[in-house]
């Protein structure tokens, strides 16, 4: 279904690019796609689905809450909506609306929010969003979804056209490291064993997967065995895949762009509980901490979010 490229040192294409393209290849297909944005067109290159699809863009202003309304309306009326706007904006501002006039009342919503967790950058902490999850993770019938590259984010506007309910993609705007080869395919739900190893288990979603696989390659150099999973589904959680990889580890590490409280690593302390697998859990994830201005090299680094914390974090563990 899907194979790993052999340089992940390279950058793909923007991921905003590529969500803009791939709905205008689902309007082409089908009329009752649209797309709303709340007045972040240029941040998101929405704009250009108003020049090459006249009158399928809805531009609803600074006013986010009233967006998922509008869409939720349209949705009511057969259209299946797309809505972006920063993360934060499209989860926290508007959780109400979205559980309600969405999920509630059975309408079709599917939710792009950008720029999740350190992504945000110099937008500063009132952009940041480490709970966009946990919130979308509580919603009953809600699929939550982080891309690792952009040929999964591609693979995914696809699938989620086909679903009906509320479907949220977290995602960086910008371009992000190469995984998956061109044309791989996925399954909404299941995780992607992505290299195997004897003593610790690696869970990690989004663009965190390629730096969770450098750390398991430098692990290995020094004689420590990681299998890791690519979890890019959050909910639906894969509690298989944890269930069968979690087996005689001596460790289990989650590594995520998102709050320790409510997000994927809680999930796969909520399986392994549950089951009561002997391995030790780690959860990497941000620990009762704000955002704060910075570029997204230094924030990724200043929350302990690097290949080299996932090192450090497994060697101190383990000893």
């Amino acid at each position: 279904m899907f194979t790993c490229v052999m340089n992940r040192t390279q950058k793909g294409a923007e991921l905003r690019d590529v969500m803009v393209e791939s709905i205008g290849s689902l309007m082409d297909a089908d009329d009752r796609v649209l797309a709303l944005e709340a007045d972040l067109g240029d941040a998101s290159r929405f704009t250009r689905l108003a020049k090459t699809h006249p009158g399928k863009l809805i531009q609803c202003g600074i006013s986010e809450a009233n967006m998922v309304g509008v869409a939720a309306g349209l949705s009511s009326e057969g259209f299946h909506p797309f809505l972006h706007t920063f993360g934060p904006f499209a989860t926290r501002r508007c959780f109400d609306q979205i559980f309600l006039s969405g999920a509630y009342a059975k309408n079709t919503l599917t939710i792009y929010g950008s720029d999740p967790g350190f992504c945000v950058g110099t937008n500063g902490g009132t952009h940041t969003t480490w709970e966009d999850m946990a919130l979308m993770r509580s919603i009953p019938g809600a699929l939550v979804c982080d891309p690792a590259d952009e040929v999964q984010l591609r693979w995914l506007v696809s699938a989620v056209a086909q679903r009906d309910g509320i479907s949220y993609i977290r995602a960086n705007r910008k371009a992000v490291r190469n995984l998956y080869e061109q044309g791989s395919t996925f399954e909404l739900g299941r995780a992607n064993c992505l290299r195997t190893g004897d003593d610790v288990l690696l869970v990690a979603e989004g663009q965190l997967v390629s730096d969770a696989l450098d750390a398991a390659e430098e692990l290995s150099a020094a004689g420590i065995g990681c299998t890791v999973l690519d979890m890019f589904c959050i909910k639906p959680l894969d509690e298989a895949a944890i269930l069968e990889h979690a087996e005689n580890k001596r460790l289990v590490v989650t590594f995520e762009n998102h709050g320790v409280i409510g997000g994927m690593g809680e999930a796969v302390a909520a399986v392994m509980a549950e089951h009561a697998l002997p391995a030790r859990l780690v959860r990497m994830g941000v620990h009762e901490r704000f955002g704060q201005v910075g570029n997204p090299d230094w924030l990724q680094a200043a929350y302990g979010l690097t290949a080299t914390d996932v090192v450090r974090t497994v060697k101190e563990a383990l000893a």
